[in-house]
């Protein structure tokens, strides 16, 4: 749960991932790059910590005092919506996707938990084509199906990629290849090097379709 190792805080910061909607538009440019600030000191710390419990506080206040009334009763406010947590906040504020909450959370969640390959910072050597996904702590990582060996990726997952426009959407690209297809009657990514694997770039064309 939301509170299970900061108390409110951490509750109030899942509430303004639920209604961050709203919560955005009342923040001001450097009220962002504090708020973002904040939630990376967040994340940098390990959970049940004081450390933790501070920065979510810090975040809260500034949310309080940046994005007014709204900000504001954040603390006192009924319980967060199952399913969104304060890590979803975080999501929001400095990855900049919206894969946040009961579902899209629970999907972010599932490809995460797949094998992958840790990128290497801003000397990233893989191709630009391959689906790159940003997970717990900032860390950005690249699922383990698209190379036969790393670097050496699929031939296929570089094309279906293009068409999929992973660029763009990389975490609605990671679920069509990790999800079980209609079309193929498996998960696309099970038959990479196999004999099916030419079928694969006109299943994705076809979803596009």
């Amino acid at each position: 749960m939301a509170a299970a190792d900061g108390g409110a805080p951490l509750d109030a910061l899942a509430r303004a991932a639920a209604d961050w909607d709203r919560l955005e538009g009342r923040l001001t440019p450097d009220g962002r790059d504090r708020l973002a600030a904040c939630l990376t000191e967040f994340r940098a710390a390990g959970p049940g910590t004081a450390r933790r419990t501070a920065a979510a506080a810090s975040a809260l206040r500034l949310l309080g005092g940046e994005a007014g009334p709204e900000g504001s009763r954040l603390a006192g406010a009924p319980p967060a919506p199952p399913g969104f947590t304060a890590e979803d906040l975080a999501v929001l504020v400095l990855d900049g996707h919206r894969m946040v909450g009961p579902v899209l959370g629970a999907v972010r969640d599932r490809l995460l938990a797949a094998p992958a390959v840790p990128a290497t910072g801003p000397a990233d050597p893989y191709d630009a084509r391959l689906i790159r996904l940003r997970g717990a702590g900032g860390l950005v990582t690249l699922p383990a199906f698209q190379f036969r060996s790393p670097p050496d990726a699929w031939p296929s997952v570089l094309t279906v990629n293009e068409v999929l426009d992973a660029a763009r959407d990389p975490w609605g690209a990671a679920d069509w290849w990790l999800s079980p297809n209609a079309w193929l009657g498996t998960a696309p990514a099970s038959l990479l090097g196999g004999d099916r694997d030419g079928e694969l770039p006109a299943a994705a064309a076809h979803l596009l379709a």
